[in-house]
């Protein structure tokens, strides 16, 4: 069985003049155009190739690498739009098509877009929407707090940034857990903070407990190092200082330097800074 939006495993059954016909282990057939042909191969070679649909609405394998695949979220830019959808570049020679319903506002040619790939069922056919928070669900959580998690930026709001958790859940960054401006569909590794009773997420992206103090505080001896031992930071400084100078929060440079001062690594000059013993 061909499936749209992935890549499959494939042998090479046979060559003609539009390309190389590939088979699938079920039996179904694909054709692989002449210009995706490998320089090299022979009948009964495996092969990898992504499957789509052409201009004509055909199935058809390249070897291609698209930009976003089957049920992924992905920024891609549109190059084409009319009054039906907008077309966005995701590196196969036919544009991947969002219609104009599953556009969060009016997409226009050259911007940049968070978008997800699905299979229209109606259709068939492969699409796109960048109303990303409708392929998001938390009605079931499969994280845990403490967890790892990959994480895309979706959109800021009044609370923080709402981010994508493991192309499954939606969570929350609050703000005092920022330190730089995100863009959306800026990728990022975080942690799960907590699980609300309504299953609501919120994230972190500070390690937690042990774990966060060690790379904290080599991070801190490495920028003592390189500024003669000194750096003008303490308890009292401004956050946004400590994360220029540091780029981590005021709770983990607290953290950090108190780990330092047990293990008699630094001193702590109080209101003026921090100085390698």
């Amino acid at each position: 069985m061909l499936t749209l939006g992935e890549y499959q495993d494939f042998k090479i059954d046979r060559d003609t003049a539009p390309g190389l016909f590939l088979k699938h282990e079920s039996g179904a057939e694909v054709l692989l155009p002449n210009k995706y042909k490998p320089d090299e191969f022979e009948i009964g070679d495996d092969i990898k190739a992504f499957i789509y649909l052409d201009h004509e609405e055909r199935p058809v394998a390249t070897t291609l690498t698209p930009k976003v695949k089957l049920d992924e979220f992905a920024v891609l830019e549109c190059v084409d739009a009319n009054n039906y959808g907008a077309f966005l570049d995701w590196g196969l020679e036919k544009h991947l098509f969002v219609p104009f319903a599953e556009q969060a506002y009016k997409m226009e040619v050259g911007g940049k877009y968070l978008i997800f790939c699905y299979l229209d069922e109606e259709s068939q056919r492969l699409v796109a929407s960048s109303k990303v928070n409708h392929f998001v669900d938390n009605s079931v959580v499969t994280v845990n707090e403490f967890d790892e998690v990959d994480l895309i930026v979706t959109n800021k709001t009044e609370l923080g940034y709402n981010m994508i958790i493991n192309d499954i859940h939606l969570g929350l960054l609050y703000h005092d857990e920022v330190f730089e401006n995100y863009r959306t569909g800026d990728q990022l590794k975080g942690y799960i903070k907590k699980i609300r009773k309504d299953n609501k997420i919120d994230i972190t992206l500070s390690k937690f407990g042990y774990k966060s103090i060690e790379p904290n505080a080599q991070i801190v001896l490495d920028r003592l190092s390189q500024h003669d031992g000194f750096l003008p930071l303490h308890d009292k400084s401004n956050p946004n200082e400590i994360h220029d100078t540091l780029k981590m929060s005021k709770k983990a440079f607290k953290k950090a330097i108190g780990s330092l001062y047990k293990e008699k690594k630094i001193l702590i000059l109080k209101d003026k800074g921090i100085k390698l013993k």
